[in-house]
């Protein structure tokens, strides 16, 4: 071969390579950027995942707090509750043995709730019921209470006794044909004042 025609085979060869290493290094670029751009797309992709763990994780421990302060709550709810039952049933137990006796309060309280009872009724001819050992603790009030409370009520008022009644104190008072009725034993004015006597109690227990 002349070395003219040496001359362009290296030259075609040094086009060659040149073009060769072009090529190469262009693909070595585009595989660095790659590379790169998957390492950044790992990485956001790993702060979130561990981001959405913390949140995810944040949520949960609140949900626990939560929970807890529930029932601690409810907890502490209970127990106030069971010492407030405890009580009402301490003054009802109290209730019954003054009640058993003719102790004068027991006695004056008899006579109020026999009154009040007249009274709610709007008067008129009434039986009252009482338990048997509290007859004979009213039975001589009876005619002044029907007097006043047809004074009170300017309606003429009556008073006697009927069947005993099973209860730890207190009457009940209806009219003589039994239409109208007022119950007031001491159980059934504890059911109807318990709601209010309940807040009053919470605040003496628990100030």
């Amino acid at each position: 071969m002349s070395s003219g025609a040496d001359k362009i085979v290296s030259n075609i060869n040094s086009e060659a390579q040149a073009k060769a290493d072009g090529i190469i290094q262009e693909a070595q670029t585009k595989a660095d950027d790659i590379i790169a751009k998957a390492q950044e797309d790992a990485k956001v992709e790993s702060e979130k995942i561990l981001a959405d763990g913390q949140k995810q994780a944040d949520m949960r421990y609140q949900q626990i707090i939560s929970e807890a302060r529930m029932n601690q709550r409810r907890a502490e709810l209970g127990a106030k509750e069971e010492v407030i039952e405890m009580a009402f049933t301490k003054a009802m137990d109290d209730l019954k043995e003054l009640g058993s006796t003719t102790d004068p309060k027991y006695v004056d309280a008899l006579s109020k709730m026999v009154k009040e009872a007249a009274m709610e009724i709007g008067g008129g001819d009434l039986t009252v019921h009482v338990k048997d050992s509290d007859k004979a603790k009213v039975e001589s009030t009876l005619s002044s209470i029907a007097s006043d409370v047809s004074s009170k009520l300017n309606v003429t008022t009556t008073l006697e006794f009927g069947e005993p009644i099973n209860t730890i104190g207190g009457a009940i008072v209806q009219t003589k044909n039994g239409d109208i009725e007022v119950n007031n034993t001491i159980e059934s004015r504890q059911e109807r004042f318990k709601k209010s006597l309940r807040s009053d109690v919470a605040q003496i227990l628990f100030k």
